[in-house]
């Protein structure tokens, strides 16, 4: 790995051969000791570890293991942001997974649900420090939207943990899969028309990009709460309104 910690649920860019495709790091099976080639545990990679690694294609890939085509069987890795390269690779095996899986067609989609719902679906990323302000605030926007008929859903991070994301800790790799939960969650609900307000300390650059990435630049707006003075709370609320109604 490159200087930048390797966590499971983080994307990056694969380079294989001449094709390009977006991957997921979905596991984190192991680190090699060099020296003694034992096998340790690992739950995130730091800079020249050697690892055993599951990846998640977003598209099918003209592979090989490396052993039977090294051209077919190495790849790199790249940052999605700052595009350095960030690891190398070979290929050992494909896992088997079901072929039977695909997008399911509907017919009611979310253009229509935002006509019955009279507003557009979106995302409002609220993220700060531990008693910053974000719950307050969304809470308090929430209520505002309310009062306008809109049809809101806040999605925070306390109460999430007690439910979808209780079996996270809060070690780095536990809180980049907590916010990919939460994003994946915010845009199906951003899909069936809803206002979703997000509340959560979101520490990680690469996470929040991945978010904005995975529900869209042009329906998620993150808001920042790094001072909370309840003194601003109307003119707050104000401005995210004007937002959301724009």
């Amino acid at each position: 790995m490159g200087e930048d910690v390797g966590l499971a649920g983080r994307t990056y860019d694969i380079k294989l051969a001449t094709q390009w495709a977006t991957v997921n790091l979905t596991d984190v099976k192991y680190r090699v000791d060099i020296n003694t080639l034992a096998h340790n545990a690992a739950t995130q990679l730091q800079l020249n570890d050697i690892a055993i690694c599951t990846l998640a294609s977003n598209k099918p890939l003209v592979f090989s293991p490396y052993d039977q085509s090294p051209a077919l069987g190495s790849f790199i890795l790249v940052d999605r942001f700052s595009h350095a390269t960030v690891a190398a690779g070979m290929i050992r095996h494909t896992l088997r997974r079901a072929q039977n899986v695909h997008t399911q067609s509907l017919s009611i989609g979310r253009a229509e649900r935002e006509r019955l719902n009279g507003h557009k679906g979106k995302v409002i990323w609220f993220t700060g420090l531990s008693g910053s302000g974000k719950s307050t605030l969304a809470n308090a926007l929430e209520l505002e939207l309310h009062g306008h008929g809109m049809h809101t859903y806040i999605l925070d991070g306390d109460n999430v943990r007690q439910g979808l994301n209780r079996n996270l800790g809060f070690t780095d790799a536990d809180r980049v899969e907590n916010i990919r939960r939460i994003a994946e969650v915010a845009k199906l609900m951003m899909d069936a028309g809803l206002i979703v307000l997000t509340a959560f300390i979101s520490p990680f650059r690469q996470e929040r990009d991945m978010a904005r990435e995975l529900i869209g630049w042009r329906t998620l707006s993150k808001c920042m709460t790094p001072h909370w003075k309840p003194a601003n709370n109307a003119t707050s609320r104000a401005s995210i309104k004007k937002h959301v109604q724009g």
